[in-house]
């Protein structure tokens, strides 16, 4: 437990005294804490009022569901924080110096790990803080068997948040410069993107296309936090009346969950194997 505090206290104490770090840390949770004002729109569409408050989406259990998939959207506020985090290693020569102190090349990335690991957490905490406190005050169902039934979600938004904050230290540690490894990251979602059409077009099956792409490593992470639309009532309704079913949530297998922490492991040990073999 120690060994696990002292790495952590010396990530932390680079992010404190990096000023863009910090300003970024700052807004993504001022950002995150913007959700609460959602509570407060009201707009007319002809003669109707519409509350968003009261169209369910702070009714428990789907606002677990519905405000971690809205939080995932500031997710890059602290993937420039994962990058900078790495690549100032290299910028600042701070590498070889942490080497030359003592820590080992194991010790120095699980350091960082560490970090993400705390970060996402800390990210988790907020957003099931926030959520329970505006579900308590505008959810129509309020038992404790309705509050908790769908939290898993918090699960997925943390290793939503650690597969993507290791995927971009992978990159960080393989091109030591941020923005190419935000660029590739980029680059990658849009190849994923591409090669499930290719796999849609060429098998003629979506379902099979779907299957396939699931194991990839960005499609897999996204995977994690299905959008929310579909499930409200009034999409629903809204459906109903142009003649179209909409019903299509199914939950998080268990399978996606493995996946991604599959592709974290595979993201950790490679970055141990890049900075292993380098010549610092």
């Amino acid at each position: 437990m120690k060994h696990f505090v002292r790495l952590l206290n010396i990530e932390f104490y680079k992010i404190k005294h990096h000023k863009l770090s910090r300003i970024l840390f700052i807004a993504y949770f001022v950002l995150l804490s913007g959700i609460a004002l959602i509570a407060a729109i009201k707009f007319d569409i002809g003669h109707v009022e519409i509350h968003l408050a009261e169209q369910g989406i702070f009714n428990f259990p789907y606002i677990w569901h519905f405000n971690t998939w809205v939080a995932d959207f500031l997710t890059f506020f602290l993937a420039i924080i994962v990058v900078s985090m790495v690549t100032n290693e290299y910028s600042y020569r701070t590498v070889k110096q942490n080497l030359i102190d003592g820590m080992s090349k194991k010790e120095f990335v699980l350091s960082k790990f560490y970090f993400l690991v705390a970060l996402s957490l800390l990210a988790t905490v907020f957003v099931f803080v926030m959520s329970l406190i505006l579900g308590l005050s505008y959810s129509d169902y309020t038992s404790s068997g309705i509050i908790f039934k769908d939290i898993y979600f918090l699960v997925a938004f943390f290793l939503k948040l650690l597969g993507v904050f290791s995927f971009i230290m992978f990159l960080g540690f393989l091109f030591k410069r941020s923005a190419i490894a935000l660029g590739f990251f980029f680059i990658w979602m849009i190849v994923e993107g591409i090669f499930y059409g290719l796999l849609r077009w060429k098998l003629f099956d979506k379902e099979l296309a779907e299957n396939i792409s699931q194991f990839f490593p960005y499609t897999a992470i996204k995977n994690l936090l299905p959008e929310p639309i579909t499930r409200l009532n009034a999409a629903k309704n809204l459906g109903k009346q142009i003649g179209e079913h909409i019903d299509k949530f199914e939950g998080v297998l268990l399978l996606n969950f493995i996946i991604v922490g599959v592709w974290i492991t595979t993201f950790v040990y490679f970055s141990y194997k890049i900075l292993k073999k380098r010549d610092l």
